[in-house]
């Protein structure tokens, strides 16, 4: 009995747009300019319009395999390139523009950018570094803030120009579709490559029910910038559902959030902790100025969330889902959702497993190893590197970086230190870099932290070692507290006793105004044992 052959069909971000343009050709692209005007296109309109880029860009000298920059916020012409530039065989490279002018230098050198599509408002930022990168050719500015400056290329006049049919190629699905850089925190950034395979696999795999679920009813507003890990997957996911999209554009504050969700009646967001806590401040000082009536649920990521987070945005009628992954992982790894048979389960069960960072999506392992390489068994109790695997996670960086990051067997190691359950609950304790070692014992500064934003005082806090004489390392908290409110060393002493065993119990306490992020929102533990690791040695 012959079996017969399944069809070839390669799976490329063309097929994401065209299904997008037919079957949903009027759903809208909304953003917010600088100046809070709403711009609407739709679907039909994107695909036109990235057709119309595809040919600008040819005319250009863009070819397949050539890399071309963006340095924008989230927006439509954003989500454009997004789409226009991968579908036509070049490759997109999305800059953060929250990097010093050094580090772009040097991440869009070693890309070998041709072109960069630059926001107006951004151009400071650009003409700071471009100048030493000799591979770029044009400059392609996207008038978001006024006209465009004589000498640069204008976006909109380019498109004005071309067509909007442009025959799509047939590409080959593992070809690289876009680059997106590391933090670069420890040592130089490095580029990982996303083919069109692992994308849409990851926006079909990220979509379905228990994961992200995405459906045509959706109005998405993606917070996390399109500069970060495909802005966690949400334009292509938005695409292959024909979804509603929101973009907030440059103005990312609490108030400017929640207006835009109000508004435009936003079904799904999601974002880094430090947004969804500016927000939770506002929401507690303001509980009735807005309906968020709209919102099925807010994904934070990026970060571990506090569950007086998770609980705070409850209080409001909230659902906040907390999700892991990395730019490594395209980036969705795993997803905090109670099981089934957790449905009787209390608030307070329930609450202690969406504080972790969940179980794999579909296709995506996950185990964690010991310092000595031994994959440790699933009890939540020993700790141990993250490591995974699956077919949207990456195998190598550009250049063929940082091979020691990858296993003989194939693994990613994410160097996050992390126990795991016997239902296969992943929970962060720390980043490798990050954890503190006290006299031969591992203490959780995520832990610490979270416990410490329980306090009704505290509106973040941020753990790290601080050099000891005898201990080696020993944990300091930094805290910021909430306006208005007062709290002493003792009495946060006080709130985590009897939570933790006395050896985690911080060594000092440093109030401070603003706890140093990283490019992402990510809290800059590095410049914080910068200012005062050596304060217990005083």
């Amino acid at each position: 009995m012959n079996p017969g052959r399944m069809m070839d069909y390669p799976l490329t971000l063309t097929h994401l747009l065209e299904r997008a343009r037919r079957y949903f050709p009027r759903t809208e692209i909304v953003s917010r300019y600088p100046d809070g005007w709403l711009h609407r296109q739709t679907w039909a309109d994107t695909y036109a319009r990235a057709g119309r880029l595809a040919h600008a860009l040819r005319r250009l000298g863009v070819g397949p395999g050539d890399r071309v920059a963006t340095l924008a916020w989230n927006h439509h012409r954003h989500l454009e390139a997004y789409f226009g530039i991968p579908m036509m065989g070049a490759v997109l490279h999305t800059l953060n523009l929250r990097l010093h002018a050094n580090e772009l230098t040097y991440i869009a050198r070693h890309a070998e950018d041709s072109i960069v599509l630059c926001d107006r408002s951004l151009l400071p930022q650009l003409e700071a570094f471009v100048g030493n990168v000799p591979s770029v050719r044009h400059i392609v500015v996207m008038a978001d803030d006024g006209p465009t400056p004589a000498g640069k290329l204008d976006y909109e006049a380019l498109l004005a120009a071309e067509s909007p049919d442009y025959s799509w190629p047939t590409l080959d699905e593992r070809s690289a579709c876009a680059i997106c850089y590391t933090s670069g925190t420890t040592g130089n950034p490095k580029g990982v490559i996303y083919t069109h395979r692992s994308n849409v696999l990851h926006a079909l795999f990220t979509s379905l029910p228990d994961a992200v679920p995405v459906s045509q009813r959706d109005t998405l507003l993606p917070v996390v910038p399109m500069f970060h890990a495909n802005a966690w997957g949400y334009p292509h996911m938005a695409a292959n559902a024909g979804a509603r999209l929101v973009f907030p554009g440059p103005k990312l504050d609490p108030e400017s959030l929640l207006d835009l969700m109000e508004r435009e009646r936003v079904t799904r967001s999601a974002g880094v902790p430090t947004v969804w806590l500016g927000v939770l401040a506002l929401l507690d000082a303001n509980p009735k100025k807005w309906d968020l009536s709209s919102v099925r649920e807010m994904i934070v990521g990026g970060a571990a969330a506090p569950p007086a987070l998770i609980e705070g945005l409850g209080r409001h009628g909230l659902t906040v889902t907390q999700a892991w992954g990395m730019t490594e992982t395209n980036p969705l790894g795993t997803i905090a959702r109670p099981k089934a048979d957790m449905d009787g389960s209390s608030d307070a069960e329930r609450l202690a497993v969406r504080a972790t960072q969940g179980f794999a999506v579909p296709f995506v392992e996950t185990r964690h190893t010991g310092e000595d390489g031994d994959v440790l068994p699933w009890d939540g109790e020993r700790m141990g590197e993250l490591e995974v695997r699956g077919p949207f996670v990456a195998s190598s960086y550009v250049g063929d970086e940082g091979k020691d990051r990858w296993t003989a067997d194939g693994w990613f190691r994410t160097g996050d230190v992390v126990t795991i359950d016997a239902g296969g609950y992943v929970r962060i304790c720390d980043r490798s870099k990050d954890v503190i070692k006290s006299g031969g014992e591992w203490i959780s500064s995520v832990a610490l932290e979270n416990a410490l934003m329980g306090h009704a005082s505290v509106l973040e806090a941020a753990v790290f070692a601080g050099r000891h004489p005898k201990w080696d390392e020993r944990p300091i908290a930094a805290v910021v507290l909430r306006k208005g409110a007062a709290a002493t060393e003792a009495d946060l002493a006080k709130h985590l006793e009897g939570k933790f065993a006395k050896f985690w119990m911080p060594d000092a306490y440093v109030f401070v105004e603003q706890i140093p992020r990283t490019s992402t929102g990510k809290f800059l533990k590095s410049k914080l044992r910068e200012l005062y690791a050596g304060m217990l040695t005083k």
